[in-house]
């Protein structure tokens, strides 16, 4: 067992300097989930021989000279809302028909095996992608690997855990309020919400049409820009997905470099450090942003414009689009889908044509108010959240995003899924508790390369993103 989990980019080295194989990469995987899944609840379902025969024909692929990129012969795992031929998509949920997306690649999966990488299962989400994990429900519960009594974060609950406890380097997640970003923050790796048409995401189980995104999940900054090089691009069956315009900086473009001199960084502080905040968070914030100093940016304090209009506008809307993807089936089936899901989607019921529209107005107000500031910063930090990942004794009924007394009032996400911002979440030291805190870097639409390398800079100057779970540090000193 490696002392620490490999990443892609470390894979990679290692694969094109004859130190390892495909075969032993996916050999390890398997290895580490026989050893994990059953008290993480990592997978929902596991392609172990098909991967086996992947990895087999990427060797033999590499012996032959051909070469298809850095991800080619890299395990990489696939959140159960994206459509993977190799198994159904259930959506976490006994309502979902599982014909949906049967037999089919989602346009991300196809693009990933084109790269080369090797698909080793479907990871544990949240019913739809929303609500909290049901223990009640006949589905595996996502724990967390710092400590198996708390939850992994959703709704990418099983691609952030395994990531952590070394089950695979990478993986593929969806975010509509934080789903990509409040596990990668819980389980101390890194995620990245791509702009809002960067990655198409038909495929995709929807739960806002105007709001989901398709992401990576993986160690590093530098993992994750590997990953969205391949994944991202227009798609015919997306007609939400976008050619970068001219002045959106290629994906391509991202240089890692362990300076930032000369850019500006806005902080945000007001309106993320809510009572009952992990105590630590002042002072691991406090520290990160001073890593930023001291590689050269320029950092302001800043108020991010209409912040609780735009979280109510997200809501608004999410719960809207839910509820006209789920209505007939919500409406025959109520029993059946998880309370936590079910109360979110009904919420829709009560939001009326006007309020939708007013929403998507504010939204729009937001949009233009957000532009004009990254007119002048390069890039926005602040909080991932505010606290480190929850207890499941803990978790009650978190339906919304404005539970200000609970948890959903401690995460500091769903602002930027209803601007449609490009948004990096990143580890930033322990709390308090002993848990990951996580820190957003936000940039302009079509600023993943700036929002990259800000990322890449900060982790070459830290190790928070190398701390290991418990889980693994035990396994390793076996």
């Amino acid at each position: 067992m490696p002392l620490e989990p490999y990443s892609i980019t470390a894979a990679a080295r290692a694969l094109r300097a004859g130190e390892t194989s495909s075969v032993a990469l996916i050999e390890s995987a398997i290895a580490q989930a026989d050893r994990h899944d059953s008290e993480l609840g990592v997978y929902l379902a596991r392609f172990d021989e098909s991967a086996r025969r992947q990895a087999r024909r990427a060797d033999a692929e590499r012996a032959r000279g051909l070469e298809r990129g850095v991800l080619h012969g890299i395990p990489v795992a696939v959140k159960d809302t994206i459509a993977v031929a190799d198994g159904d998509t259930t959506a976490q949920s006994v309502v979902h028909d599982r014909a949906w997306g049967a037999g089919r690649d989602a346009p991300v999966v196809a693009r990933l095996r084109e790269a080369g990488a090797i698909i080793t299962g479907k990871t544990t989400t949240m019913e739809f992608a929303c609500g909290v994990p049901d223990s009640t429900e006949p589905f595996p519960l996502p724990r967390n690997p710092w400590d198996p009594s708390r939850w992994a974060g959703g709704s990418s609950s099983g691609t952030a855990s395994g990531i952590a406890a070394g089950l695979f380097p990478a993986g593929l997640g969806s975010d509509t309020a934080g789903s990509i970003r409040m596990p990668a923050a819980f389980c101390g790796v890194t995620g990245l919400l791509p702009t809002f048409g960067r990655v198409p995401k038909s495929g995709c189980v929807p739960l806002g049409y105007s709001v989901d995104r398709v992401g990576p999940l993986a160690r590093t900054a530098a993992d994750c820009a590997a990953l969205l090089a391949v994944i991202a691009g227009p798609h015919p069956s997306d007609p939400d997905s976008a050619i970068a315009p001219a002045d959106g900086r290629s994906i391509n473009e991202f240089k890692a470099g362990p300076m930032l001199s000369g850019l500006r960084i806005g902080v945000v502080r007001q309106g993320h450090f809510p009572a009952g905040s992990d105590p630590g968070l002042g002072d691991v914030f406090d520290c990160a942003i001073g890593v930023f100093v001291s590689i050269g940016a320029d950092v302001e304090e800043i108020v991010l414009p209409y912040l609780a209009e735009t979280i109510m506008a997200t809501f608004v809307i999410v719960t809207c689009e839910g509820l006209a993807y789920h209505r007939a089936v919500l409406a025959d089936r109520w029993d059946d889908y998880f309370v936590a899901s079910r109360g979110l989607l009904a919420k829709g019921a009560l939001v009326s044509g006007a309020d939708y529209v007013q929403a998507q107005r504010v939204r729009r107000v937001a949009q233009d108010a957000i532009g004009e500031l990254f007119g002048r910063f390069d890039a926005v930090v602040c909080p991932t959240a505010s606290v480190g990942a929850p207890r499941f004794d803990e978790l009650v009924d978190a339906t919304g995003f404005q539970d200000d007394a609970g948890l959903f009032g401690k995460l500091h996400t769903p602002y930027w899924n209803g601007l449609g911002n490009p948004v990096l979440a990143l580890p930033m030291g322990l709390g308090a508790t002993g848990l990951p805190l996580s820190l957003q870097i936000a940039g302009p639409a079509f600023g993943e390369a700036m929002i990259l390398r800000i990322g890449d800079a900060f982790q070459q100057h830290t190790e928070w993103h190398r701390q290991l779970p418990p889980c693994y540090r035990r396994a390793a000193a076996v």
